[in-house]
């Protein structure tokens, strides 16, 4: 175990390092940024937590004795109705919360469409680019729909795009150097949800409650691994509804860009 102590280490950069069970004394992590970073079974006493912002999967949160996760998901589903519906629990409740997918994407598709088409590859924040984003959520549908649900080991396209803390796998693509057009991204992304929406259409209550049948070769999610239908196709809906919401954050800075 390394010790730094009465060390300056202001502006240092960790990728993909090991942390865990690491302990934090006296230090100062003002304007820290922490993306794709797991924070399982962390403990902070004693801190100063303001002007702090946090975006992901909050569970189990508890601040100063009251666990606020149930509070934040409340408060964002009275909000947005739709969200709560991403949370389906039957065949028609799946093929309702689709519809609300393909809507909302219609939309800000069509908000985008009105940008430059350079805009599209830009980063805001060191996020994914709007193009980035479609690709992302092709290879969320290739993974848990083409490779877990319906069993091809790979169903990669070249313009997939895993989540930047997978580690290279032999045959998984991840070219960030690719520039496609937005018509040529949303024509794979088109077929990839008409799959979506065949899978839906076919469901029941005994697929929705089956278990994967395990795939062979390299990639993701894990080969040899089963994995409950229902838990698949709840990530995929996770994975758009939260995309999307990124996405339309991010043109807003976008539109709000000086020219």
């Amino acid at each position: 175990m390394g010790e730094f102590t009465s060390e300056d280490l202001s502006g240092s950069r960790f990728l993909r390092v090991d942390l865990t069970e690491s302990e934090f004394y006296d230090a100062d992590l003002s304007r820290a940024q922490f993306r794709g970073v797991a924070f399982h079974g962390v403990v902070m006493r004693g801190v100063e937590l303001g002007d702090v912002r946090i975006d992901g999967e909050i569970k189990n949160l508890v601040i100063n004795g009251v666990d606020v996760a149930p509070l934040v998901d409340a408060e964002l589903d009275r909000r947005d109705p739709d969200r709560a519906k991403m949370r389906p629990t039957d065949p028609a409740g799946f093929g309702q919360a689709w519809d609300i997918v393909e809507r909302l994407w219609d939309g800000t598709v069509e908000r985008a469409r009105s940008l430059d088409p350079e805009l599209l590859h830009e980063s805001v924040d060191g996020e994914w680019s709007f193009i980035e984003t479609l690709r992302h959520l092709i290879y969320a549908t290739d993974a848990w729909v083409r490779r877990a649900i319906l069993g091809d080991p790979s169903p990669w396209h070249p313009l997939d795009l895993p989540w930047d803390e997978l580690p290279d796998t032999p045959g998984t693509p991840r070219d960030r150097e690719a520039r496609p057009s937005l018509d040529e991204v949303l024509a794979l992304r088109r077929d990839r949800m008409a799959t979506v929406r065949t899978v839906l259409d076919g469901l029941t209550d005994e697929s929705l409650a089956a278990q994967t049948e395990p795939v062979e070769g390299p990639g993701w999610p894990p080969p040899r691994s089963s994995f409950p239908v229902r838990e698949c196709l709840l990530t995929v809906l996770n994975e758009e509804w939260c995309h999307r919401q990124f996405a339309e954050r991010d043109l807003d800075a976008l539109v709000k860009a000086p020219g």
